[in-house]
């Protein structure tokens, strides 16, 4: 297959790790990078040897730039990708596809009326982990799925985050920051979602900053920033979310935030904000009820950027791409689903349908999708 050359708008906080991990699949031709800061596009292109840093203009008129990979904050998102798909690129987004329903359903129709594909984070449920906990899952090791809890719970970013303000507005908080990485891991896991229920707060109203440079200001918190939601799933399973900004130690295993219940076992989900975490399979049945260790099951090693590499992968091959837009899109309707809920006091039913990517092919070596 012949490189499939991709141009970054954002060179803030999360682009090192796109960077990088792009340097693991030979598929992916990283040529140019664009910014609001031109001084942070130039410093990102010398830091990591890309070709041109450029206005985010130049790198839209680029007519070799196949694929903008799209790394603006949350309210930037939907605007950034519809003006790339104007200029006739594929877009692979960071979550949240939008800050709102509206707004995914806009892009999901602009993608579609333009004949280009959008892609969008999180791709971690292709890592090793989450992978091999669904064909664990797939392979009837806990039996009927059951139930199930996940949990996201910490202080906030104001004590670490460069700039974290933007965690606090809409299409930030907890669950449209946290949220896609557990909800895109448990639909992978356990299917299509038949309803949610969710209570939402905010506990902690005005917020200070500590960590630096803007150590000293204050925030004031417009969005939820404590939310808990009941989903069941089509399967018949049932459980809880909660992600949180307000909370402090929590007894959590952090390793293995997602416990699923099946009626012949239970298994330990490792982290989904990351790749390969330990999974823990316990199996009913010998009278001890203890949690084994799995080895894995697939390939090791990916990190931020295997999304897009499959996205690129899926373009050169005429396959559907695994973290899809439109996967993307019911993410964000089920998120915006716990918030209505928590507004009306009653379940909400998906509006976006969902059907299950492939998993991924354990015999493909590594940077081959």
């Amino acid at each position: 297959m012949s490189p499939v050359r991709v141009g970054v708008i954002g060179c803030g906080a999360i682009s090192p790790a796109y960077f990088s991990a792009a340097r693991n699949f030979p598929l992916l031709r990283i040529v140019a990078c664009a910014d609001v800061n031109p001084e942070a596009a130039r410093a990102r292109a010398a830091e990591f040897g890309i070709p041109k840093a450029c206005s985010v203009v130049e790198l839209l008129e680029d007519p070799s730039i196949e694929i903008v990979l799209n790394l603006t904050v949350p309210r930037a998102h939907v605007p950034v990708s519809l003006s790339a798909i104007e200029a006739g690129k594929h877009v692979y987004l960071e979550k949240p596809l939008g800050i709102s329903r509206e707004e995914g359903a806009a892009l999901i129709s602009a993608a579609e009326a333009a004949g280009v594909s959008i892609g969008c984070a999180p791709d971690t449920f292709l890592g090793a982990g989450i992978q091999t906990a669904r064909k664990l899952i797939d392979d009837g090791a806990i039996g009927r799925p059951v139930a199930f809890t996940a949990f996201m719970m910490g202080r906030g970013h104001e004590h670490w985050h460069p700039s974290p303000e933007f965690y606090y507005q809409p299409g930030g908080g907890p669950m449209f920051d946290m949220g896609p990485y557990y909800l895109t891991a448990l639909l992978n896991l356990l299917g299509p979602v038949k309803r949610v229920m969710g209570m939402a707060s905010i506990a902690i109203p005005h917020r200070q900053i500590t960590s630096k440079p803007r150590a000293g200001m204050s925030i004031r918190v417009e969005t939820p920033d404590h939310v808990v939601g009941t989903m069941e799933f089509q399967n018949g399973c049932v459980g809880t979310i909660v992600t949180s900004f307000a909370t402090r130690a929590a007894t959590y295993d952090a390793k293995t935030p997602i416990t699923i219940f099946g009626d012949r076992g239970t298994i330990k989900v490792p982290d989904p904000n990351g790749f390969d975490g330990p999974v823990f399979l316990c199996r009913f049945g010998d009278g001890r009820d203890e949690f084994v260790e799995q080895p894995p099951m697939f390939v090791r090693g990916y990190g931020r950027s295997v999304g897009l590499a499959d996205m690129a992968t899926g373009l050169r091959a005429g396959r559907a791409i695994r973290a899809s837009g439109q996967q993307a899109m019911a993410v964000l309707d089920l998120m915006q689903g716990f918030l209505d809920s928590s507004a009306s006091g009653s379940a909400v039913e998906p509006t976006v349908a969902y059907s299950r990517p492939a998993p991924m092919d354990p015999s493909k070596p590594f940077g081959e999708l």
